[in-house]
């Protein structure tokens, strides 16, 4: 007895892992050798590729599709309509399956609406890709970044709120009142 949900319409192939208390939605399809962690909410019209590790508590939006070699780790928001791609120069009549390159979206990060990952990136722990922005290089831990091709505009807490730090380059979201050390453009949570 599976102790997760599937829609009647989603269809989930034989060999795939899923967590308890996971939900997948209307229309998805679910590949075999994927895994997808516990508590985790497959929205609508979803597609999730061989070989592809989703973890805890991840909630994956309307219309998005996860290719091959994509990790999303514990508590990661996907935003509707957001892209993946894993090869650089893709050609219909190329076959670069063996060039896949990994992407790695870390903890507790968010990627808005309609944003394209460009395959063989690393979003950082806890950051922010704001809806429409498109990544090519690397996100840091706890950055915000928009645009296209996206830049950083400042940094955001585990609670996603901008964080304004003072000339000791200490901060404090308003929020959890957790707070956050920059040191030689880097963030750390400290408390």
């Amino acid at each position: 007895m599976k102790d997760f949900f599937v829609h009647d319409s989603a269809i989930v192939d034989y060999g795939c892992v899923v967590g308890s208390g996971t939900k997948i939605w209307h229309f998805c399809h679910i590949m075999p050798n994927c895994v997808i962690g516990q508590n985790c909410n497959i929205g609508q019209n979803v597609f999730i590729d061989n070989n592809v590790l989703i973890g805890n508590r991840v909630k994956i939006q309307n219309n998005v599709s996860v290719y091959n070699s994509v990790i999303i780790e514990d508590d990661c928001f996907l935003g509707p309509s957001m892209v993946f791609t894993n090869v650089v120069n893709p050609r219909a009549h190329i076959e670069r399956k063996h060039e896949y390159k990994v992407t790695l979206i870390c903890r507790g990060s968010s990627i808005g609406a309609n944003s394209t990952i460009v395959c063989g990136n690393r979003i950082g722990k806890f950051s922010f890709v704001g809806a429409g922005a498109v990544v090519t290089k690397e996100v840091p831990d706890y950055a915000l970044v928009i645009g296209n091709p996206a830049k950083q505009i400042g940094w955001v807490g585990e609670y996603g709120n901008r964080l304004s730090f003072d000339n000791q380059g200490l901060a404090v979201c308003k929020e959890s009142l957790q707070v956050y050390k920059l040191e030689s453009n880097i963030v750390t949570r400290i408390k």
